[in-house]
């Protein structure tokens, strides 16, 4: 009796260890606190892909000519004050990428071309944002995700082709003011044009501007692609 309350002793002890070294784990880990559905690792995604082509995550880059990048998360310069992703790299699902293609080939017509600030996002990078800037008119909850860790909505704006300069627009990227809004009417005629102009083009193409940023712009059936936080090493 003595050696089998020892044996139920210690088979409690093991769970118990057990237990509490899961429960450690996620509490330290910083992957996905609120219990998403997120894709964290390239075989699942791979599996995705396979299942569904659509869910291929492009390389801009390599799928549109004359693109500008300007990564500021890679950066120093961002909110955030530091260094967020490990590359400059643009990524986004092929659909955005091939409607993206489309608004590149009509500004290329007018000397003009798309400049990218942001596409996907890992959510890791999103809890991030959100301890830095906790205010979710400008940076996503991460109790929810972000459009951008779904890789379907881009940052952008468009730019001279042939010498990569802006053309003016209300706010510079990330500006947390009223002036980002897409409705706000206090701006120069030519800002106004402009900000028009960059609204009808992505429209077309089957994207819609975010409510408080205008340089945000989610392309159709956003919602139906999955939350991942997979590196860009892993994607390439």
């Amino acid at each position: 009796m003595k050696k089998n309350s020892l044996i139920s002793l210690f088979v409690i002890i093991l769970l118990l260890i057990g237990f509490y070294s899961c429960k450690e784990y996620h509490k330290d880990s910083k992957s996905n606190p609120f219990g998403l559905d997120i894709v964290q690792t390239k075989k699942i995604y791979l599996e995705q892909v396979t299942k569904n082509p659509s869910l291929e995550m492009c390389d801009l880059e390599e799928v549109i000519d004359s693109l500008w990048l300007d990564i500021r998360y890679a950066t120093k310069n961002n909110f955030t004050k530091s260094v967020i992703y490990t590359k400059p790299k643009a990524y986004a699902r092929k659909p955005l990428a091939d409607a993206l293609k489309l608004v590149q080939d009509s500004l290329s017509k007018l000397g003009l071309a798309v400049k990218v600030y942001d596409a996907y996002r890992p959510y890791a990078a999103t809890l991030l944002f959100y301890e830095v800037y906790p205010d979710t008119n400008f940076v996503a909850n991460p109790r929810y995700g972000s459009r951008h860790n779904r890789g379907a909505c881009i940052d952008l704006t468009f730019v001279e082709k042939r010498t990569g300069k802006e053309i003016p627009m209300p706010t510079s990227y990330d500006d947390f003011s009223d002036k980002a809004n897409p409705d706000y009417a206090y701006l120069p005629d030519t800002v106004l044009k402009n900000r028009a102009f960059l609204f009808s083009i992505m429209s077309h193409f089957g994207f819609t501007h975010y409510p408080t940023e205008w340089w945000h712009f989610d392309y159709k059936d956003w919602k139906d692609y999955p939350l991942m936080d997979i590196s860009f090493e892993d994607l390439e």
